[in-house]
């Protein structure tokens, strides 16, 4: 039942418009509990064998390297990593593939990541990623294989998200393309004051946002609404 539940909202993001397709076992939402591999598995499989031969590319968002394995056989092309690689194993897994990659900035885990504290916090995101993707390169991982994530959310208080979100463009120095994940975070609630369920406005705008500083790819729920808005965007710019 889950799995036709997913491959049926699947199908309808497909039709509003989505590029890519995230496909995800394990809530990282601030306190989300670990999910153990099997379990991870059992969820996400089905789902991925399910969309077999949709006509844009399946990502999956995991840490694990077991998961990641299993899941690139299968033919996923994109490896969304909040943990940018850094289990044991991980960086081995991708760079034994073709698959793209998405290497994220995380201050602590999603079990401990609710007191942030950065003396500077562009600076400090900035440094861990050039070293990531450093690190990527070094392991056999093309730059055309790779994307960076700020990561809006995971360990920053509003003040670090908007600081972020600010200077975005300067994410560009390194070269690889740059995705931001905004949409319904809390970050847009605390701003607006609306609940998860009614933050498809504020999520539309931080997308507009964060393309107009240099995100070449934005990870959304409103698909329709985002692309819509993009399709504007793109006509005037």
């Amino acid at each position: 039942m889950q799995r036709d539940a997913a491959l049926a909202h699947a199908h309808q993001l497909i039709q509003e418009g989505a590029d890519m397709l995230d496909i995800g076992g394990e809530s990282t939402r601030p306190g989300a509990p670990l999910v153990g591999v099997q379990e991870e598995l059992d969820r996400i499989m089905p789902v991925i064998e399910g969309l077999r031969g949709v006509p844009l590319p399946l990502s999956v968002d995991t840490c694990k390297p077991e998961v990641m394995r299993a899941a690139l056989a299968a033919g996923v092309g994109m490896v969304n990593d909040i943990n940018a690689l850094q289990q044991p194993d991980a960086m081995a897994a991708v760079a034994a593939s073709k698959s793209a990659v998405c290497l994220m900035h995380m201050q602590g885990t999603p079990q401990t990541m609710q007191q942030p504290y950065y003396q500077d916090v562009l600076a400090e995101v900035l440094e861990f990623l050039r070293a990531r993707v450093a690190a990527a390169l070094a392991a056999g991982i093309a730059r055309e294989r790779i994307v960076i994530d700020p990561g809006f959310g995971f360990g920053k208080t509003l003040a670090h998200n908007l600081d972020l979100l600010r200077h975005l463009q300067e994410f560009s120095v390194l070269g690889v393309p740059v995705l931001a994940g905004l949409s319904r975070k809390s970050m847009l609630g605390a701003i607006t004051g609306q609940d998860v369920g009614h933050r498809v406005h504020a999520s539309v705008a931080a997308a507009l946002l964060a393309v107009q500083r240099g995100a070449k790819i934005v990870r959304v729920h409103d698909v329709g609404a985002t692309v819509d808005a993009l399709k504007i965007w793109n006509a005037v710019f």
